[in-house]
Order: C-alpha cells, then structure tokens, then sequence
C-alpha cells in the first residue's frame, strides 16, 4: 500500500471514532465522592453451590404475577443475565449537599424491551445529550424539596443504570466522557488495593461520612460520646469485650469488608482502620475476646461451631486491624437453612 492511500486510512479511522469512547465498567461509572460503594460478582458465585442460596429469594418472583410479567416482557432472566452488581451511594452532607444512591448492573440485556415493558408500567422517557433515561413513576408520599424521583436507563446491551434522577444523568455524562476518576484512585478508589482481586462480594465504607460519624464529630467537641470519654473508653462494662469492641468502633474511619466463594465454603475478611495504633491494640483485644465469648456460648447450643470460629484470626498492622475465617460449606448451609425457617 503506498504511503499516501495508508495515512488517508488511519485519518479516515480516527475521524471516526468519538473523542471518548463510552465505558461500560459499572465500577468505572462510581462518583469520587461516594462515601459507601459496595460490588457483588454474580458471575462468580452462579458457578458456586453456594449460588442457590444466595439467589433463592428472586424465585418468589415467580410466583409475584406483575414481576413474572414483567421479566417475561423485558425478556430477564436475572440469575442468568446479571454478572455484576455495583452500589454506591452517599448520604446528606452537613453542610447541605444532597444525598444519593446509584447501582449499576452489567450483564445481557435487551434495551427495548426493558425500555417497552418499563414504559407500560408508567415511566417516562427523558433525553440527555449522553443518552436517555426513563423516569419512574412516583409512589413516594413525601414532599420534600430534596426528594428525588426514581430513574433507570438501559444505556447499552451490557450495562443498566439506576438511582435516583440526577445521579443516573451524571452517571450517562460520565459513561459518554470515559468514566469517572473512582478506578484510577480517586476518593474510596484510593482504598482498592485493600480488597483482593479474587473477591466475589466486597465494600468500601468512608465511616466518618455517614450519619453516625458525622454525629461522632459533633460530640466530640463536648468531650463525650454516649456517656463515654471521646477515646471511646466506656466506664461501664470495659471488661465486656462486647462493649469494648463497640466503644472501639467508634473510632474506625474505614471499614473494608468482603467475601470470597470457594466451592461450596465463603471466605470472609472484615477490616478497619482507626485513628491510632493505641486505639487499634483496644480493639484487636476487643475481636479475640468477642471470638473467645462465641466459642463459650456455641460449646452449648451449636458444638460444630467452635472448631470453625477457632480458625478464624485477628491481626493488626500499625492502625489497622482486621478480621477473617471461613465458613465451611456445611456451616453455610446450617446458617441459609435456619433463615429459611425463620422467615417460614
């Protein structure tokens, strides 16, 4: 090919693309400044015996006659076509800035026929130069100023998008423009590095943003916090590592949670991060002495426990502390078959 006809070519390829191609990483689409964002890998656990129980709630849908129809329409199957599901979500701030939630689903899905079975239903098609949404029928009985309406937008054959109103229009903005900064680092993205790349279900939580942290903040100036020292020592009960553990918690700043499937067994880590490694030494005493009390109370009403909570270990790291165990298959399956029956 002669020089000229190929740089006509790669001229002609590059007019064409767009100056950002659309991102359908649902992670890629969080906001920098969520203050919980939360991932289940469905994929992951559907090829797991563990995803029966996990998914044993969407069969009442079944048997719910307008939810039946409505799959059947928009022709989903939600066991079968969701592979990840990715919330995130940050509440009212103090200084007035409003609250929102977002949850994002990849997998397979057919736009038209959500957008058809939707708009039966009574939602209402909007327009953004990013793509279009549908607004969700208002069955709020509030009037608040601050209170927005539901929204949904089937933005691709691979990616849903939910929330409320403005969050699903910033969230096709920033689909169109590439994504947000959230996998690069940016806010609760710089914490990544603390979840493990094999995780099936994982969570981020900036602490001191939701309510309870916020009104830790506040009490703090007076010295107190429910009747305790602002350390979070309690005067009552600081034997209980019950209570120990709560007053301790009271000074986490992150919590990073996740579980992993393995075969029929799920693999479980909590960690925290706190202010101090003083306050961090309280609340490792504070885990071994809760596990130690579990142990004592199962040798009575559930024996095969014990063995499992004995394998479960806490470590610390300077300021941070953690927690983890796994739960075996059989023990999974006690605990789904005990929820069944109290729920029946």
């Amino acid at each position: 090919m002669k020089p000229l006809a190929a740089s006509a070519l790669v001229l002609a390829a590059t007019l064409a693309l767009p100056a950002a191609a659309a991102n359908d990483d649902a992670l890629a689409l969080v906001p920098a400044d969520a203050a919980a964002v939360g991932v289940v890998h469905v994929a992951d656990l559907r090829s797991s015996p563990l995803a029966a129980r996990v998914f044993s709630d969407t069969d009442h849908l079944t048997v719910d006659g307008d939810a039946a129809r409505f799959l059947a329409e928009a022709r989903l199957n939600p066991k079968e076509d969701v592979d990840t599901v990715v919330a995130a979500g940050s509440p009212k701030g103090a200084g007035g800035s409003s609250g929102w939630g977002l949850v994002l689903f990849e997998g397979r899905f057919d736009p038209a026929a959500l957008s058809a079975a939707i708009v039966e239903r009574g939602a209402v098609k909007k327009s953004t130069p990013a793509g279009d949404y549908f607004l969700l029928p208002d069955k709020s009985a509030t009037s608040s100023p601050s209170h927005e309406q539901g929204a949904i937008a089937f933005a691709s054959k691979h990616l849903v998008i939910a929330g409320n109103e403005s969050s699903v229009v910033a969230a096709l903005a920033e689909r169109s423009a590439g994504g947000t900064a959230f996998r690069t680092g940016a806010g609760l993205g710089g914490q990544l590095g603390r979840i493990d790349s094999g995780a099936s279900a994982w969570a981020l939580v900036d602490v001191t943003r939701l309510p309870v942290g916020e009104r830790r903040k506040g009490l703090r100036a007076s010295g107190t916090i429910d009747g305790k020292d602002v350390d979070g020592t309690a005067r009552a009960g600081h034997d209980d590592p019950a209570m120990s553990l709560v007053s301790s918690m009271k000074n986490v700043s992150l919590l990073a949670l996740q579980a992993t499937a393995r075969g029929d067994a799920l693999k479980l880590s909590a960690t925290g991060v706190v202010s101090d490694e003083e306050t961090a030494g309280l609340m490792e005493d504070a885990l071994r002495g809760v596990l130690a009390a579990w142990r004592l109370a199962a040798q009575e009403k559930s024996p095969e426990t014990v063995s499992v909570l004995r394998k479960f270990t806490v470590a610390r790291d300077g300021s941070t502390v953690s927690i983890s165990g796994t739960l075996p298959g059989a023990t999974v399956r006690a605990l789904a078959e005990k929820k069944h029956a109290a729920v029946n």
